[in-house]
């Protein structure tokens, strides 16, 4: 009997310490499919930055090129081993999809506030911007957005910040342009009633008419439609100099196809959603004649224009389009502010950030005024032919402007 009491005491005993040491050895291992973020995390704080863009639908090609650049900055910080405040930290990308949808932006946008994000790169459209940015401003996370409609900047917010020039400049730009450098005297105008498309279009009837151009009809749209043929139809019978179109490419590309099926000889001018590699793909040969503006300079003489596009394309397989240089210095002065404040509270970092001087890709004196606004935004306006994209002109944008007119 006391043999077997022992026996049963010492497996008893053994069991203990077997069951104790599988404990210690599971505590001490990362559990199975732990976030790259917890793991990160071990090694210093990790900070979150939202972004959000169309992702999905129409206006995905926008979204997916301004999220690349985005990606390649967050990418870039994390190599130069960033620290805050004596802490090594790892800045990590919350991409999320707003479908170019007001209801959907201010869903995310309070998700992103839920989660204590650090900062906001996006969003890409002003009709998403606008009204997600005051869930950011009652929480007070600063946001640097695509978006271009003067009213972005004007509502008082101290925490928003622009990527790209605004309407009131490029809308200025080439309104004037249409008139002194086009001679158009007849001007028809067609926008797809976004915050975006109506806001350019107003800023460039007043740009028009104030050179002394004639706006003989203004029609509308809607950011969805395709079949123009009604609009063109009548405005055909105006006889107009130049055609307007205040809107995406989705729209602009089926719009001057019918234009020219329909015998109008007007050329369509339009915006940067116009200046992209997609337009070229779905107008055709159509195509040839447009003109459209984008902010900054042409890529090849921005400041670090050629050294990104070289990286982009190794980094993503793609060219550059039109948005992710603007996505890359946004990021990277967003993540500038934080290391000059030395914290990454919205609260600390917010007012570096409006004072920031960043030397980056677009621009080599990348600075806002008190609204938000960037001072150096020049405007370029392009035209297509033999089915590419090509400068005519440079208008603004300090020296470098003026050098890249010159060199022309």
């Amino acid at each position: 009997m006391q043999i077997s009491k022992l026996s049963t005491l010492t497996l008893a005993v053994a069991a203990a310490v077997a069951l104790s040491a599988c404990g210690k050895k599971e505590e001490a291992a990362p559990a199975a499919g732990a976030s790259a973020p917890a793991q990160a995390s071990a090694g210093g704080d990790v900070i979150k930055i939202g972004f959000a863009a169309p992702l999905t639908g129409p206006q995905s090609h926008y979204g997916e090129e301004y999220k690349n650049g985005v990606t390649l900055a967050i990418e870039d910080a994390n190599a130069a081993k960033p620290t805050i405040a004596g802490k090594p930290v790892t800045f990590e990308l919350n991409a999320q999809d707003d479908q170019a949808d007001p209801k959907t932006a201010t869903q995310l946008a309070q998700k992103f506030v839920d989660e204590k994000v650090a900062g906001i790169i996006g969003h890409f459209n002003s009709g998403t911007a606008i009204p997600a940015s005051k869930i950011y401003s009652d929480a007070g996370i600063p946001m640097i957005a695509m978006a271009t409609s003067p009213v972005f900047t004007a509502q008082g917010f101290k925490n928003t910040f622009r990527s790209m020039t605004s309407d009131t400049q490029q809308g200025s730009v080439m309104g004037k342009f249409a008139v002194e450098k086009l001679h158009a005297k007849k001007i028809v105008i067609v926008d797809d009633r976004t915050a975006y498309g109506q806001g350019l279009a107003d800023e460039f009837e007043k740009a028009a008419r104030a050179s002394g151009g004639d706006v003989v009809k203004r029609e509308f749209t809607n950011d969805k439609a395709t079949d123009f043929t009604a609009i063109l139809t009548s405005i055909k019978g105006a006889n107009p100099d130049v055609v307007f179109y205040g809107g995406a490419d989705a729209q602009s590309a089926p719009m001057v196809k019918q234009m020219k099926r329909l015998g109008l000889k007007a050329p369509l001018i339009s915006g940067e959603m116009t200046k992209t590699p997609t337009f070229l793909q779905l107008a055709g040969k159509e195509a040839d004649g447009t003109i459209a503006s984008l902010a900054g300079l042409p890529l090849e003489q921005m400041p670090g224009g050629k050294d990104y596009e070289t990286r982009y394309k190794a980094r993503f397989k793609a060219d550059v389009a039109t948005y992710s240089p603007y996505g890359y210095d946004a990021t990277r002065a967003l993540i500038q502010a934080m290391e000059q404040a030395n914290s990454a509270d919205p609260k600390a970092y917010l007012p570096v950030l409006a004072k920031i001087t960043h030397q980056g890709v677009t621009s080599s004196n990348w600075t806002y005024d008190d609204k938000g606004d960037l001072k150096d935004g020049g405007i370029t306006v392009y035209k297509v032919q033999n089915g590419q994209w090509t400068v005519m002109e440079t208008v603004g944008g300090g020296a470098a402007a003026k050098d890249a007119s010159a060199a022309k």
